[in-house]
């Protein structure tokens, strides 16, 4: 998994900036009803989404990370509302929140009792009639059918454990009901082939340890392709929502 301390400073220029920012949010806010009034923003990163859901009118906004460099710059951004914590763990007492958001978290986990477990934890500071929304699906998004997927092809896959079916079931599981999806697009983040060799030796794809032999071949196949710095279609990443029935 990514250092996310020393991918703090490079985070945002990384991941569509702005622009990225503003689908995200937009998507996200989508999903949360109007009469929300308080929203916690689990994994907030540097907070450049957070921001964007506080500028909401009337909706009180908190966000929390597990990486002081992250939520540092996130506190920089939005302060006063942002706390250091554990999505496992959240620092919170059941029920405060009307909404809850993930935004690229459930992929980062280590398996689906894991993925299950921060649902979990997140359905128990939602209110009754709150809603929990997501990004699933984030690995599978990143293929948009171009040359580098081509000569990625055949790499060693693990069942993702932020498949929409399986983020169902968990939701499911501390019953949650669905209640809507949105999609929004990763502005920016279509790869090149020379940054998707540089996220390959940076440990990006998690099921191919970036100093082996396996990642030597794919790197040799996307050294290989041309217009090397020209990047490929911007992805799009889909979210799902799920409401906490009314006590």
């Amino acid at each position: 998994m990514l250092d996310y301390g020393k991918e703090a400073v490079r985070y945002d220029a990384s991941r569509g900036g702005e622009p990225r920012a503003a689908a995200a949010a937009a998507a996200v806010l989508s999903l949360v009803p109007d009469g929300a009034r308080s929203l916690l923003d689990v994994a907030c990163g540097t907070g450049l989404v957070t921001r964007r859901f506080a500028e909401r009118p009337g909706l009180r906004v908190t966000g929390v990370d597990a990486t002081y460099a992250m939520a540092r710059r996130a506190a920089e951004r939005v302060p006063g509302v942002i706390v250091l914590g554990d999505c496992h763990r959240l620092p919170f007492g059941d029920a405060e929140f009307d909404a809850v958001t993930t935004v690229w978290l459930l992929h980062l986990l280590e398996d689906p009792d894991e993925a299950r477990a921060v649902v979990a934890e997140c359905a128990r500071v939602l209110r009754p009639g709150g809603v929990l929304v997501t990004t699933v699906d984030k690995a599978a998004s990143h293929n948009v059918g171009s040359d580098i997927d081509a000569a990625l092809a055949g790499r060693p896959l693990r069942a993702p454990v932020d498949g929409a079916a399986r983020v169902a079931s968990y939701a499911a599981s501390c019953g949650l009901v669905a209640a809507g999806r949105s999609r929004f697009r990763g502005h920016g983040q279509g790869r090149s082939p020379r940054s998707t060799l540089e996220d390959l030796r940076r440990g990006w794809f998690t099921s191919i340890p970036p100093d082996g032999p396996t990642a030597q071949g794919f790197a040799d196949r996307l050294a290989a392709l041309p217009d090397q710095d020209v990047r490929r279609p911007d992805p799009e990443f889909p979210l799902r929502a799920f409401r906490k029935p009314p006590a």
